[in-house]
């Protein structure tokens, strides 16, 4: 019922910025919360950035001031524009999208995650 496409991944070099973008389409009512995770090799996967549907952010530690999260509402769209990228932030990147949908005439609540893309911060 609501499919999640992610892009904007890619290698960049240490102090470079990249945008990623997700785009959520299906019959959806609403989009609450809009998250971005990242997992590195080996490591778990954590939260990085969040957008409640009122725009009020919160970021890790270890990306803010560097990292900008913002929602388009009319698109259903999600962004996570990266600066002064470091070697650190090499990971997949993926969104998770807090989503009211219609299935089968009734309105149902969810959480999708789109389908990862690749970060690699060279030194």
């Amino acid at each position: 019922q609501v499919q999640l496409v992610e892009s904007g991944g890619g290698l960049v070099q240490a102090g470079g910025s990249l945008r990623l973008s997700c785009a959520a389409s299906g019959s959806i009512f609403s989009i609450n919360v809009m998250n971005w995770h990242r997992q590195a090799p080996g490591k778990q996967r954590e939260l990085v950035a969040t957008i409640a549907s009122g725009g009020n952010t919160n970021y890790a530690d270890s990306v803010a001031g560097r990292f900008t999260i913002s929602r388009d509402n009319t698109k259903n769209v999600v962004y996570l524009q990266m600066n002064s990228l470091k070697p650190e932030d090499t990971a997949v990147y993926y969104c998770a999208l807090d989503v009211k949908y219609y299935s089968n005439d009734f309105l149902r609540r969810g959480t999708y995650w789109g389908q990862g893309t690749q970060v690699t911060v060279s030194s």
